[in-house]
């Protein structure tokens, strides 16, 4: 139990930690245009994640895929952007919110990309044989998604606040996040060291 523990909390710092905000902002780009009744979709997307993340974590583990840090390092800001441009050019257009496919193909995009990103520091930490890191890597997924839970109800909570009590509509809201999100992350790939090389 102090195993499962242990590593449900080193997902869950992964997740929460104010230094590694790039996961904080792709959760509020992806959920932005979302409100609670919507919380299937939301749970299927946040889900996504997760899986996407812990498949490249598996396949990193394990030596069968390796990018270099560089190359991730600028794709997360990349798919942070492409989710809150989507959200920026479609916020208010009827007929969007009946299907995620673009979302969720970016969602498990990001998820895989954002693992590749963690999978160096998570191999230091993983003790024993390849037998052994397949538990530790699934309680790992496991606090990885209750954070984010807590992210995205955090999110749809002061969305609901906005919307209900300052009376954004929901159109507004989507573009004014969306933008947000689009400036604090352009300087991401703007400084990224990819252009260095």
């Amino acid at each position: 139990m102090s195993d499962f523990i242990m590593y449900f909390n080193i997902g869950l710092r992964h997740v929460l930690d104010i230094n590694a905000y790039d996961h904080v902002l792709f959760l509020i780009a992806l959920v932005t245009p979302y409100v609670f009744k919507d919380w299937k979709k939301v749970f299927i997307l946040v889900s996504l994640f997760t899986l996407g993340h812990t498949l490249a974590l598996i396949l990193s583990v394990y030596g069968v895929v390796y990018i270099k840090p560089v190359l991730v390092e600028f794709l997360i800001p990349i798919t942070i952007i492409l989710t809150a441009l989507f959200h920026l050019f479609t916020a208010g257009k009827t007929g969007k919110n009946e299907s995620i496919t673009f979302e969720a193909v970016v969602t498990v995009s990001f998820g895989i990309i954002h693992g590749l990103g963690f999978s160096n520091y998570f191999k230091t930490i993983l003790p024993g044989s390849a037998s052994d890191k397949l538990l530790p890597l699934l309680e790992f997924a496991v606090g990885i998604e209750a954070a984010q839970i807590i992210i995205v109800l955090a999110v749809l909570i002061v969305s609901y606040i906005v919307q209900t009590f300052f009376r954004f509509s929901k159109r507004d809201w989507a573009l004014v996040i969306s933008a947000f999100v689009v400036g604090v992350v352009l300087p991401m790939i703007i400084n990224s060291e990819i252009w260095n090389r």
